[in-house]
């Protein structure tokens, strides 16, 4: 797994850019920052962007090479992140020690999803934040269409709502939706796509958007 990353984001240039999502962008300035927790951050564009509007930020891959690339525009950017290395199930978090956690494209080669999404649900505190952008099931259509928006090329990879309202059921629901967007994020995902976005708060502590 980390080959295939690290084969990636070894070019000079960022795969996906150095802009940050566009539905990430829009949706985490609605809320204070605090910590938030960025799984698959690939070369940090969306880790970063959190990081210059005040959160402290943990970062997430499989790949040394996307570290090294995150932190050289983090520096750029002259903002800090923390950056760790390694298979997400191996890496351990205190419980509800985050205020958010973003998952941009955080599509992870693993038999079940809902196990990731549980051990997330643990590192979040009461009233934090999970903010998703993923393709959907419909995405292979677009993607067999025109390979370079990206994205996996299985079922089991690919998000649904139905999934995210069961794996998420502890979540009030601010966002959920599935759409058809443009994408123009570097150089592997470009074109016409299917996306499922989520945004949700957990479920215990009162807190204003």
């Amino acid at each position: 797994m980390s080959q295939k990353w690290d084969e990636r984001y070894k070019r000079t240039d960022f795969a996906y850019g150095t802009e940050p999502n566009v539905f990430f962008r829009e949706w985490l300035p609605a809320f204070t920052p605090g910590s938030i927790l960025m799984p698959a951050d690939g070369e940090g564009r969306n880790g970063i962007f959190a990081a210059q509007t005040g959160w402290k930020v943990t970062s997430c891959d499989f790949s040394t090479e996307a570290r090294s690339k995150a932190m050289l525009l983090a520096r750029e950017k002259q903002v800090a992140l923390e950056y760790l290395v390694g298979d997400f199930s191996q890496l351990s978090f205190q419980p509800a020690s985050f205020d958010a956690i973003g998952l941009i494209y955080a599509h992870l080669d693993i038999p079940d999803k809902s196990v990731f999404h549980r051990q997330l649900n643990g590192y979040l505190r009461p009233g934090g934040i999970i903010i998703l952008e993923a393709f959907s099931k419909q995405h292979l259509h677009y993607k067999q269409l025109n390979p370079g928006v990206g994205g996996p090329g299985d079922l089991q990879s690919l998000y649904s709502k139905t999934e995210i309202t069961a794996d998420f059921h502890n979540y009030d629901i601010l966002l959920l939706e599935e759409e058809v967007i443009f994408l123009q994020e570097g150089s592997f995902h470009v074109g016409e796509g299917a996306v499922v976005r989520f945004v949700g708060r957990k479920r215990g502590d009162d807190v204003t958007r």
